[in-house]
């Protein structure tokens, strides 16, 4: 997590604030666990910004965790994103 570029770090933050990026697709691109992203996030947060995350993230507005989604979604991004290859964005 140390060897985080700053452009990844803020990829990370990115994703993690968006409610329909589970937290599965930050562990397929950058190989973080959940419990990863939170330390994360608390480090680089103010502390209210991260309560408000994090009392998001565990709400039932979120879909953070693939048990919450809808079993008809089965995938990461969205189909009008750019394509993003192991997060090197293509025309950026």
């Amino acid at each position: 997590m140390d060897s985080l570029t700053l452009r990844q770090l803020d990829r990370i933050i990115e994703m993690a604030w968006e409610d329909r990026t589970p937290f599965e697709a930050i562990l397929f691109q950058f190989g973080l666990s959940e419990k990863e992203v939170i330390k994360l996030m608390r480090s680089n947060l103010r502390e209210s910004t991260f309560k408000r995350w994090r009392k998001r993230v565990n709400s039932g507005v979120s879909q953070k965790h693939l048990k919450k989604r809808n079993p008809g979604i089965d995938r990461f991004k969205s189909s009008r994103q750019r394509i993003i290859s192991q997060n090197r964005i293509s025309k950026r």
